[in-house]
């Protein structure tokens, strides 16, 4: 017993730490919460329709949701200098592996999607290693470059590509198990964008920064036209959005881009139309209409279109702000750390954050063509919510380095010499 006092003194306590950033912690409390409201209201249909208990995905989102706010609870209390490294290597060693072992895990043990295992099953829970390996990977990253590329000068193109280069062979690797063993192209381009700013970030020239985009543009329409599905999934959503783009086009182009005799996607036609009816003050939570049936995953994927429906613009631009506000704290935490390792973890954390959100939001209204990119903090589905707080857990213990919250020792000051020498 004395062994695991001292085990987590020795966690919690080191020279110089402030406190943690408790706001951060209470915005992103408050998201978990309305996830679990939500969890509720959006799902009366579909538990009648499964044959579940009424309260069959609330106790489930509510048991992960308290489990993680205590989480960060408890991690906030963290030495982030005796955890980093262990558990952000662990979480990309283990993550790595278990994705690159989940093809060959028997039928018992996994979950398909789409033609594809994602998911683990454990008791009680699925457990999705793509969601630990985010985590892993933004951390390794922040770490290998700290050590290798950040201090190094400006090599111009040639020679920041040859320094990068087991980056991207690494990277290579992520995007075969991701995209073709999982049929995941949203998460590659997730981890693609989070890599691309991150070497901004690390000091290299803007010009392998085009080159890298125009590189991922290129491997992006590869990766479309190497899947029949995602050709499909292209067809149908550019059949729902060619009237408006091809309105302001030169009306010669209109033959060649022209879809014709396609459906429009059911799932976003639905979307926009919860979005619609949703008007400026909702139609009241768990009076929404297109969750009954109409609008599948409702709290999954589109969970912003079936909250927008009941609680209406206001109440979705609400979260919007709080959401702004979690970002905001994080790259203030970012800005505030000497620590570099710590500076690219927080930026990724951020990052992975932002991006998620804009995939999800972007598939919902129609903008880009639906991902299965789960909406931080507000999706139903434990493995998203619990690695998500993990890593804002993270960043609480970090933000007890930041120059704002550690206390300064009181320095006595010099005393004065008031006697007066007359001369």
């Amino acid at each position: 017993m004395n062994y695991i006092k001292n085990k987590i003194k020795l966690l919690t306590t080191g020279a110089n730490l402030g406190e943690p950033d408790y706001l951060l912690f209470i915005l992103v409390s408050m998201l978990i919460i309305t996830s679990i409201i939500f969890s509720y209201s959006l799902t009366i249909y579909t538990v009648e329709f499964m044959g579940y208990g009424q309260f069959h995905y609330v106790f489930r989102q509510g048991l992960v949701g308290v489990f993680c706010i205590f989480l960060m609870w408890s991690m906030a209390r963290l030495n982030p200098d005796k955890i980093m490294f262990k558990v952000g290597i662990t979480l990309f060693i283990v993550g790595f592996l278990l994705m690159v072992a989940m093809p060959f895990l028997p039928a018992s043990l996994v979950t398909a999607s789409g033609g594809a295992n994602r998911w683990i099953r454990l008791p009680g829970f699925s457990l999705s290693p793509i969601e630990l390996f985010k985590i892993g990977f933004i951390y390794f990253i922040s770490w290998s470059f700290y050590r290798k590329v950040i201090h190094q000068p400006k090599q111009g193109l040639f020679g920041d590509l040859l320094l990068l280069s087991p980056y991207f062979l690494l990277f290579f690797v992520v995007v075969f198990i991701v995209a073709f063993l999982q049929k995941d192209l949203g998460q590659v381009v997730l981890l693609a964008s989070i890599m691309l700013i991150l070497i901004l970030f690390a000091n290299r020239s803007f010009k392998i920064i085009l080159v890298l985009f125009v590189v991922a543009i290129v491997g992006f329409l590869g990766l479309i036209i190497a899947a029949p599905h995602r050709i499909n999934r292209i067809h149908s959503w550019w059949s729902m959005v060619q009237d408006g783009i091809l309105s302001v086009l030169p009306a010669s182009l209109e033959p060649y881009l022209r879809i014709k005799n396609l459906p429009e996607p059911y799932q976003v036609s639905h979307s926009l139309n919860a979005i619609h009816n949703g008007d400026f003050f909702g139609q009241g939570i768990g009076n929404g209409n297109l969750k009954m049936g109409f609008l599948s995953e409702v709290h999954t994927d589109f969970v912003l279109a079936g909250i927008t429906e009941e609680i209406g613009w206001i109440g979705f631009f609400c979260i919007v702000f709080i959401l702004f506000l979690i970002i905001l704290r994080i790259f203030r935490i970012s800005r505030n750390v000497e620590n570099k390792v710590y500076y690219l973890f927080t930026t990724g954390v951020a990052l992975m954050i932002i991006i998620a959100f804009l995939i999800n939001s972007s598939g919902v209204a129609g903008i880009i063509p639906i991902k299965g990119i789960a909406v931080p903090f507000l999706s139903y589905g434990g493995s998203s919510l619990l690695t998500t707080s993990f890593a804002i857990g993270l960043v609480l213990s970090i933000s007890r380095t930041s120059k704002k919250q550690i206390p300064q020792k009181n320095i006595p000051k010099p005393k004065v010499n008031q006697r007066i020498i007359i001369r």
